[in-house]
């Protein structure tokens, strides 16, 4: 499924963490797209997490090769060594500025409920070619960490009025910096390339044009994601 000689290109976001970029990371990516084709009316919008769009999980035998491909060329750069569970889903970013809840406001970090001698890591495939569906930014905090966990909290919790008002956001994808975080990196899109990344890195994808954004997966933000926890390397990056 995965090319078997990849070239990694490797992006710094922070003086310790890292963006690792593979293109040309399928063999066949047009199967995935018209497998998204032929299941598109199994996709569906998941309470569980913030994502803006219908999702469908990857069968668990699908998901291992990504975890394969993980393991042979990532793992040691993210600081990981055994992964301890994962799995992979695709995903549709389809819904319009105006209806999106207060937390997809945000970027975000992953929670998978990691102990502290794990880790975690994410991933992205492109399946779409028109790079102003957008790609993925990272974020650095502006402010201290509890402050962000308290913006976190309240987008959770809040009406979409009462978190303008009190935090002076305002509906939208994120784009750029604000207030409470600075944009150190954008990853543009390119079709079949492949992003990994820290869970806990603050990022978001890079909706600038979302009024192109389309629900069918030939035309739309079709993305494969993966989530890993892993055993944490004893030396990490």
């Amino acid at each position: 499924m995965f090319n078997p000689e990849p070239r990694i290109q490797v992006l710094p976001i922070t003086p310790r963490q890292a963006c690792y970029v593979i293109d040309d990371a399928l063999v066949d990516p047009d199967r995935w797209v018209e497998y998204a084709v032929a299941h598109a009316g199994e996709f569906a919008e998941s309470p569980d997490n913030a994502y803006p769009g219908p999702e469908l999980r990857m069968a668990d035998a699908v998901s291992a090769q990504l975890d394969a491909f993980f393991v042979r060329h990532l793992r040691r750069a993210l600081g990981a060594r055994r992964t301890l569970r994962m799995y992979s889903r695709l995903a549709m970013t389809t819904r319009a500025p105006a209806d999106l809840q207060p937390r997809q406001w945000l970027c975000h970090v992953d929670r998978l409920d990691v102990a502290p001698d794990q880790c975690q890591v994410a991933s992205v495939l492109y399946l779409f070619a028109g790079p102003a569906l957008g790609g993925t930014s990272f974020f650095r905090p502006k402010r201290p960490l509890p402050e962000i966990a308290r913006l976190i909290d309240d987008s959770a919790r809040m009406s979409a009025d009462e978190f303008s008002a009190r935090h002076g956001l305002a509906p939208g994808y994120m784009t750029d910096s604000n207030a409470w975080f600075d944009r150190v990196l954008t990853v543009p899109p390119r079709y079949n390339r492949l992003l990994f990344y820290s869970g806990t890195v603050f990022h978001s994808g890079a909706i600038t044009a979302p009024e192109r954004l389309d629900p069918d997966p030939r035309r739309g933000r079709l993305t494969w994601n993966g989530f890993f926890a892993c055993r944490r390397a004893l030396t990490t990056q």
